[in-house]
This record gives structure tokens, C-alpha cells and sequence, in this order.
């Protein structure tokens, strides 16, 4: 049988990064990776600040404001209502804090959101959790099934707009005015959505999180909270610093003497993006997930979930009986490391889990096509 037509490789997209050549990286939806433009803009500003940390520390919060403006402008949403935070799960606990919840209001979430964005919820509040058949067909679907399960009692609803273990989207725009429409305050994870996505705050939710560093090509801990003008009084800020009487979003980002040199080189990320050409950057990687997918789906007892072509991230369920624990899960992805030298993600789903590749421009269909066979010869095994 003729296999799937393999996409090119991206001109010069392998020099753009420091990766080992000794494993295959089909992981960048966990961690990112850091482009060397960007890694050099960061070392830069590394050693600005210990050259004379006097003038770095005092005039960084205006740096941070000129920066997020760069940032806002690539997003197309207004600077003063989006403050930089570390993370994704970071974001995710100042909203929640912002929200005051009572320990009887539900927030609802669905089964395939991120545990540590979850646990902060339920840290907080009644979590009521959607049961989402990975298998759910399309964006319809998934609406359905989470509008079906609010109550009279639902006061939040806490999205993926990208599932990271099934790379479903779920937060749609429709999905979003729905909720509005029904006094339900919109709380979007968008952890996988700058730079994957060409609008990743359509639809305008009361929150909005999502990290830098991943398919924005930003150093490590970098993120950006967006919050709509109704809310921005609210968002406390992470410790007392000589910016909360300026309020958000200066006050949420300024920690006294932290390391902002992250932060400050961020916009060199999308800067990069916009120069390679991001609709030719996202179609490449689609391609590249997508080519990925189609051979992994060869695999005697290896199922594809539903795709989605704006996204450089597929998911396939494995055979019954595997990754169906988080320590099963981990168990089989280092394996597969140790013995096969690539890098995916294995999530954990009860009666059998899954595995998620990525597609980005530093990878070759041969990275794909490795994987395969050897993946093959692994689970032949089991």
C-alpha cells in the first residue's frame, strides 16, 4: 500500500534551533524550544543586567511595558488589559483568585484539562467535570457535551482552547458566546494557542491564559494573561511591590528583584514568527503532525482521534491496557525515549491512554517514519 505523500522540510528550520541529534524531538507542545535568534536576545539581556544591575532594575518595568505592547500588537488584543506571567498554571490561579469563589460555587471543566489548572480549581471551589469522548467528532460535538452539563450553580467555566493530551479544540468562539449568553464567566487555558493559532483570543473570554514559550518560540517561563476591562481591578498581584498602586497589569507583573530577562526578550519570539511567514509556518506543521499521524495509524491497534488542520498536534490512542495510569503513562514514555531515541507524550485514559506527536519547523518526515517502525516493533512486544 502507498503511503502518505511526505511534506518538505522547512528551509533552514533545523538551524534555527540547538536540538540533540540524538533523539528524534516530536515533544515541542511540552516544553517549546527555544530558537537561537531568541536564545542569543535573551543571553544579551542576561548580561545588561549584570553588568550594572542598578540601571536594569530601575528601569524594568517600562521595559516590560514597551515589551508586552510588542507582544499585544502580534496578538491583536490592548496592552493595558494583558500582563506577563510565568506560566500557564500561574495565570490560572490569579484568575481564580480574582474570582473569589465560595467553596459551594461550581466551576466546570472538562476531563481532558490540564491537572495542574484543575487542582487549582478544585483548590477553590466545586468542580463539576465534562466527560469528553476523545472520539467526539467535531467542535459541535464538544459544545454539546459541555453546555449539556452546566446547572443553575455553574458560576465559571474553565476551557481548554487546545486540550494538550488529545489536541482538541475546545474553547471555540461559538462555544464562548454561549456562555456569556448563559451568565457563565469564560475562563480560557490557552497554553497551546500563541503562535498555533492566528486568533488566539477570538471570541473575547472574561480570562484568558496562555504560554509564550511554546509554539511562540519564547524563552522558558514566559506567559501572557488577557483579561477583559470588566475584570482587570480584580487580578491581585502574585506579592506587595512598589507597582500596585499602578493596578493591572504592571502590578501582576513587577516581583521586585526577579529575573525578567525572559520576559523582556519574548517578543523576539513572535518577531521571528512573523518573519519566517506564520500561515507557512502553521500549514508546515500541521503537514508535518498530520504526515506523522497518518503513519503512526498503520499500527495494529493504534486508533487517530478527530484532527484539526489549524493545529501542529495529533493524538492517537494507543492499544487497550497501555498508559491507562499516570505512572504507566510516564512508564511508556521514557521507554520509548531510552529504547526508540524519540520524544512524545503519552497521556494516561482509562481501559488504555494515548500518545501525542508535534509537527514544528526543526523536524523531518524521517523523525515520523522512524518512530513507526520502531514504535512498531515495541508494542508487537506487548
Amino acid at each position: 500500500m502507498t503511503g502518505p505523500a511526505a511534506p518538505a522540510a522547512f528551509p533552514g528550520g533545523a538551524g534555527l534551533f540547538r536540538l540533540g541529534s540524538h533523539v528524534a524531538h516530536l515533544n515541542h507542545g511540552s516544553f517549546g524550544a527555544v530558537p537561537v535568534p531568541v536564545a542569543d536576545a535573551h543571553r544579551r539581556l542576561t548580561a545588561e543586567a549584570a553588568t550594572d544591575p542598578d540601571a536594569f532594575f530601575l528601569g524594568v518595568a517600562d521595559r516590560l511595558a514597551e515589551a508586552r505592547t510588542r507582544i499585544a500588537a502580534h496578538m491583536n488584543t490592548e496592552p493595558e488589559g494583558a500582563a506577563f506571567v510565568t506560566n500557564a498554571t500561574e495565570g490560572a490561579n490569579l484568575v481564580l483568585d480574582a474570582l473569589c469563589l465560595a467553596p459551594d460555587d461550581e466551576v466546570l471543566v472538562t476531563d481532558h484539562g490540564y491537572g495542574t489548572v484543575v487542582a487549582a480549581a478544585a483548590r477553590r471551589a466545586r468542580v463539576i467535570t465534562v466527560t469528553l469522548d476523545p472520539a467526539l467528532p467535531d467542535e459541535s460535538a464538544l459544545r454539546k457535551a459541555v453546555l449539556s452539563a452546566l446547572t443553575p450553580r455553574t458560576r465559571v467555566a474553565l476551557l481548554d482552547q487546545i486540550s494538550s493530551p488529545t489536541a482538541r479544540l475546545i474553547a471555540t468562539p461559538e462555544l464562548i458566546a454561549d456562555l456569556a449568553e448563559r451568565g457563565v464567566t469564560t475562563v480560557v487555558d490557552g497554553a497551546h494557542a500563541p503562535g498555533m493559532l492566528a486568533e488566539p483570543l477570538a471570541g473575547g473570554p472574561d480570562f484568558w491564559f496562555g504560554n509564550l514559550h511554546k509554539w511562540a518560540y519564547a524563552p522558558p517561563g514566559s506567559a501572557l494573561l488577557v483579561v477583559s476591562p470588566t475584570h482587570r481591578g480584580r487580578v491581585p498581584a502574585p506579592v506587595p511591590s512598589w507597582e500596585d498602586d499602578r493596578g493591572f497589569p504592571r502590578a501582576v507583573e513587577y516581583r521586585a528583584t526577579a529575573d525578567y530577562t525572559g520576559w523582556l526578550a519574548a517578543p523576539e519570539g513572535l518577531d521571528l514568527l512573523a518573519g519566517l511567514g506564520p500561515e507557512r509556518v502553521r500549514a508546515h506543521n500541521s503537514a508535518l503532525a498530520g504526515y506523522g499521524a497518518e503513519l503512526l495509524a498503520r499500527l495494529p491497534g493504534v486508533t487517530p482521534l478527530p484532527a484539526d488542520d489549524r493545529l501542529a498536534m495529533r493524538a492517537l490512542r494507543l492499544p487497550p491496557r497501555l498508559a491507562r495510569t499516570h505512572a504507566e503513562a510516564a512508564a511508556l514514555r521514557e521507554e520509548i525515549a531510552a529504547r526508540l531515541g524519540c520524544r512524545v507524550l503519552i497521556w494516561p485514559w482509562p481501559g488504555g491512554g494515548g500518545i501525542r506527536i508535534c509537527g514544528q519547523i526543526y523536524n523531518l518526515p524521517a523523525e515520523y517514519e522512524r518512530l513507526a517502525v520502531a514504535l512498531r516493533s515495541l508494542l508487537d512486544g506487548r
